[in-house]
């Protein structure tokens, strides 16, 4: 199964390569129009779209009338401006029924769920509402009286869970991203079975009022698109803490190195159910990342032991929050499955909770050391992928194996992005999964952009090649605050950067300059300090980071800042112009010319080897 959106279907203006944010951001910039857009949406939903993807549809003439509205306003400000999406049904859209995948237990709500509120305001265009794994109990699509959404490669095989629906409708090219919600890999699963993009952003950052609770202190909500640069808008866009949320967080941003090291599990900690072209995938995508970064074998057991505590702990109670009326008065109402799921959760006391927090702040710490040695850890998204039949004959152990690499993340309130990596001889698409240390999303999400090209795997099951967003991997500016490039002493993990972190300074990215400036190692500095000069001729590009900091906070940063080293404002490889160190052109004569090392991070390595 191979949908595309074409040009020979009825009444179609245009021809859209992909709905890709990109994609839209160029055709409305030529002048075509979202009215256009939609109607080739519903077009393309109603041929090729698999029907049990979803439980709702928006009527096709309200969808028009808000693109008719957005195309009168234009795109200004807007930054998912005429942008079409979807929304997995345990998350509230006012005068729409929210479902849970269960009839009984449908209700329609006044208000609209703060998250989807925020992609409307941003000039999304809600197309519907999309099937899913009962109460979000599941990893694989198939617990639910709406249908079976199969995977868009092989309707045989499982499309994933719980947001099935939600990565059918952007893997088909029906919608540029849909909103899934993921616990304990929801949103990364059936982004792997699809050959599109899940990305699980840090726990609070997206707003979880007006969603049907699975486990309320660990839920997030999931961002589903055909890139990571895709996925990383629609995160800036709908990421804002928010009060009404007792879960909800501020944001702190942190960076991780351009070259990472990458942890993997050992190889005899390696599980694939038998599986060997999921196993051969993977080693094949270890092979590509170690182009990127240093490959680091690491003890994956604290892993394991903490995924466990999720459904064999007392974490499933959890559940009852959403269902245990219905489970009390309508048993039946329930797929057995997650009938069987969320009944385990009568059986724990109070005394139970605490010995698992217990146990939980003790992996925590023993994980923490293992952290110490690696920034991200990448692991096949799924060990494995079952057919429909399978799955119906044996539930609950296969359901569990498809978590063996996810249920961890948000108990270790990890940041996750699953990302395709392959196509398996069986025509199956594989993926992987990075995941690194809370508010990490924005770096992950541009490693995981480089190993999506690098393997040229065509845009979900849409043909299409991939499209590269123009819009940076960094976190969004925040009000009164100031952005400063960093060159020297103050990187991460450089003798001065406490200098930042004492002023709350935020990671916001790592980069170049512009190719306009040379680098010197000062002399007699303590500790060893850079100078940068910027140049008419000869400059090279330099590599520096980002960091943001209240404005309150650069002052007093930029008063202790000694001579000859001062702030100027630096030209960025993107054309971005920033407050950064810059030195005064006298003391090059006493000065090492190190530019050639290409910044000071590669320079003070060199010196140590």
């Amino acid at each position: 199964m191979t949908p595309r959106i074409t040009a020979d279907m009825p009444d179609h203006p245009i021809t859209i390569p992909a709905l890709s944010l990109e994609a839209l951001r160029r055709l409305y910039a030529s002048g075509i129009s979202p009215v256009d857009v939609i109607t080739q949406a519903y077009d393309h939903l109603e041929h090729f779209v698999d029907p049990t993807a979803w439980i709702h549809i928006v009527p096709r003439a309200d969808a028009l009338a808000r693109a008719a509205s957005l195309a009168e306003k234009g795109p200004a400000g807007l930054p998912l401006y005429g942008v079409p999406f979807a929304v997995k049904d345990n998350i509230d859209v006012a005068a729409i029924p929210t479902t849970a995948a269960c009839p009984a237990f449908a209700y329609t709500p006044a208000v609209t769920a703060t998250v989807v509120q925020r992609l409307l305001d941003a000039g999304a265009i809600l197309i519907g509402k999309t099937n899913l794994d009962q109460f979000a109990t599941g990893l694989v699509g198939a617990r639910s009286p709406y249908g079976v959404p199969g995977s868009v490669f092989n309707p045989d095989f499982v499309s994933g869970g719980s947001s099935s629906g939600s990565a059918v409708t952007v893997a088909s090219g029906c919608v540029s991203f849909a909103l899934g919600t993921d616990t304990a890999g929801s949103g990364r699963v059936p982004a792997a079975f699809n050959n599109i993009v899940g990305a699980k952003p840090t726990r609070g950052w997206l707003s979880c009022k007006g969603v049907v609770p699975a486990c309320r202190s660990l839920d997030c909500v999931s961002v589903f698109a055909l890139t990571a640069g895709d996925a990383w808008e629609v995160l800036r866009a709908a990421g804002e803490q928010d009060m009404a949320d007792p879960w909800s967080r501020a944001a702190q941003p942190r960076g991780l190195p351009k070259r990472p090291r990458i942890g993997v599990p050992r190889p005899a900690q390696r599980e694939f159910f038998g599986d060997a072209l999921s196993a051969a995938a993977y080693e094949t995508t270890l092979k590509q990342l170690a182009t990127m970064g240093e490959l680091i074998d690491i003890d994956f057991a604290p892993f394991t032991e903490t995924a466990a505590l999720l459904y064999d702990g007392p974490w499933v109670a959890e559940r009852l929050e959403a269902a245990g009326d219905l489970l009390a008065s309508q048993p039946d109402a329930l797929d057995p499955a997650v009938r069987a799921v969320i009944s385990k959760g009568l059986n724990y006391s109070a005394a139970d909770s605490h010995r698992a927090l217990t146990k939980l702040e003790a992996l925590r710490k023993r994980v923490a050391s293992i952290w110490a040695t690696m920034d991200v850890l990448v692991l096949p998204t799924s060990p494995t992928h079952y057919r429909v039949d399978e799955i119906q004959a044996n539930p609950v152990t296969l359901n569990s194996r498809l978590g063996y690499y996810t249920n961890f993340a948000n108990l270790l309130d990890l940041c996750a992005i699953a990302v395709p990596a392959a196509f398996r001889p069986d025509d199956l698409p594989f993926g992987v999964t990075l995941f690194a240390p809370a508010w990490t999303d924005a770096s992950i999400a541009a490693l995981a952009e480089k190993l999506h090209h690098a393997n040229a795997i065509p845009a979900g099951a849409t043909g299409h090649p991939l499209m590269s967003s123009s819009v940076p991997f960094e976190w969004p500016l925040r009000a009164g605050t100031v952005r400063v490039a960093v060159v020297g002493a103050h990187l991460n993990g450089m003798p001065l950067n406490h200098e930042l972190s004492e002023r709350a300074a935020s990671f916001v990215r790592a980069c170049n300059t512009a190719p306009h400036y040379r680098l010197y190692a000062l002399a007699g500095t303590v500790p060893p300090k850079p100078g940068l000069i910027r140049v008419e001729e000869d400059g090279a590009a330099i590599a520096i980071e980002v960091w943001e900091m209240s404005v309150a906070a650069f002052g007093d940063f930029v008063s202790r800042i000694p001579a000859p080293l001062g702030i100027g404002t630096l030209l960025l490889e993107d054309g971005e112009a920033v407050k950064g160190f810059l030195c005064e052109g006298f003391v090059i004569k006493n000065a090492e010319d190190i530019t050639r090392f290409g910044g000071w991070r590669a320079y003070m390595q060199r010196s140590a080897d």
